[in-house]
């Protein structure tokens, strides 16, 4: 859109005196919980705004609740999952985006794989641990032997009806919304499916309203935890891996009902490292294919760090964020760490 010095003229020529009302009493209710005023002088960057908080629908589409990826999944196969048929010995990796994910497919995959671990299998982690919202490989998923590793974004109400028997094993990873936020808007600048917004307060406003695959963080991790009993599911943050990883990896094998001698457990902490997770391309995603990744703006794997969004938010943002997110997060019981010195 065409500004003019106060935005005035390009501001009526796009929205016309009916919805310009319309727009005069909207917008007050829409900052309500925003640090932003709404004056007569600004409301051309109001309207701007607006239209930036619309993800554009050639990148995304909703789904029950939730934003996909075009092009990647359909309405048709996100509703054959309902039923998609569970084993006792599957296990679904469920995270919020950017939250550990890669980070944890690789871990289970070294736990369940011994040619994983000692190097002798050459296989890429996505066909350890595919995605089963994202088949981008086609696989056929009934005929892998099992157990059958998944990774998912899903929330609680679209994954399969049969986990719910609870015989079949959820490990649900949750990290620090902010670094989540930065890490997401980093990513999306290197997923060519994913629109690039270049403003991280746009990305973030996006963010805090749950415009962005697959919805809001807080209804993501609390969805899953007000529905634990649904499930046998077992409940990680990504601050307590980078605490202790050792101590996670002992907690994931009793809950899989994995044992591991402690050499094994060493090769799994070993391998599960970021430095070495980085420098594996089977593990840091490089075999993906151009038209999904531009590995020349970045790695899939970036910094794997507690409390980088200091580096990426200004004062003000982290006062925005804690604005929305704060009174919802004091009722998980998650301990989160903001910074990497912080104690747990």
């Amino acid at each position: 859109m065409l500004l003019t010095c106060d935005g005035r003229e390009a501001w009526d020529s796009a929205m016309g005196s009916a919805k310009r009302v319309g727009f005069d009493k909207m917008t007050p209710l829409f900052l309500c919980d925003s640090p932003l005023s709404y004056k007569r002088e600004n409301y051309s960057l109001l309207f701007i705004l607006r239209q930036a908080m619309q993800p554009e629908e050639k990148y995304l589409f909703t789904y029950k609740g939730c934003y996909f990826q075009r092009e990647i999944v359909s309405v048709e196969y996100l509703d054959s999952l309902e039923d998609f048929e569970i084993r006792d010995s599957d296990v679904f990796l469920v995270t919020y985006p950017k939250s550990g994910t890669i980070w944890t497919q690789n871990i289970l995959s070294l736990i369940y794989h011994e040619g994983h671990r000692d190097g002798t299998e050459k296989v890429d982690l996505l066909d350890r641990a595919p995605w089963l919202e994202y088949n981008i490989r086609n696989v056929d998923y009934v005929s892998r032997p099992s157990p059958r590793l998944f990774a998912s974004h899903l929330p609680y109400y679209l994954v399969p009806k049969g986990l719910r028997n609870r015989r079949a094993k959820v490990v649900y990873v949750a990290r620090n919304p902010k670094d989540v936020l930065v890490s997401y808007y980093h990513f999306s600048k290197i997923a060519v499916r994913l629109e690039d917004v270049e403003d991280f307060g746009i990305f973030m406003e996006r963010f805090l309203a749950g415009k962005v695959i697959p919805s809001l963080w807080l209804d993501h991790v609390e969805g899953w935890y007000s529905h634990k009993d649904d499930f046998n599911i077992l409940f990680l943050t990504y601050e307590e891996m980078k605490k202790d990883l050792r101590s996670c990896v002992l907690k994931l094998c009793n809950f899989l009902g994995k044992r591991l001698t402690e050499k094994e457990v060493d090769a799994v902490v070993d391998q599960a490292t970021f430095n070495k997770m980085k420098a594996d391309p089977r593990a840091n995603y490089e075999f993906m294919p151009p038209d999904l990744m531009d590995h020349s703006k970045g790695h899939f794997l970036r910094k794997g760090t507690v409390g980088d969004w200091k580096n990426t938010m200004t004062v003000a943002q982290s006062e925005r964020f804690d604005s929305v997110f704060k009174e919802r997060m004091e009722k998980l019981p998650f301990k989160f760490c903001w910074d990497i010195h912080e104690e747990s």
